[in-house]
């Protein structure tokens, strides 16, 4: 039996609008949803689940499908995204390996 998930509003908005940047892509470079399939090593299934916004699609093909198509990701062009990440690494290096939960601090104020 497969196990449904609800995903947030939010997420289901940033799915639908990058879905829908895709297509709109898509369309402007005057390629078929079988066309952009084979490109990236899919089936047009899969390319109409990516551009209808389905959020159970693997990331990696949908950010596949945007590279491909031109959609800029992050807010910023495709020769920057090497150096964001970069950035994001050196940020991520200042905080703490592992999270711990917070020790529950005991009342003694009896």
């Amino acid at each position: 039996m497969k196990r449904t998930h609800s995903y947030l509003p939010t997420t289901l908005a940033a799915t639908g609008t990058l879905g829908a940047q895709i297509a709109t892509a898509r369309r402007e470079l005057g390629w078929t949803a079988a066309q952009l399939a084979g490109r990236i090593g899919v089936t047009p299934a899969v390319v109409a689940r990516i551009e209808k916004g389905a959020p159970g699609t693997a990331i990696g093909t949908v950010l596949e499908a945007a590279v491909v198509c031109g959609v800029p990701l992050f807010g910023v062009d495709t020769a920057e995204l090497p150096s964001v990440a970069d950035r994001t690494r050196a940020t991520l290096a200042l905080l703490p390996q592992r999270v711990r939960r917070p020790i529950a601090e005991i009342s003694d104020d009896f």
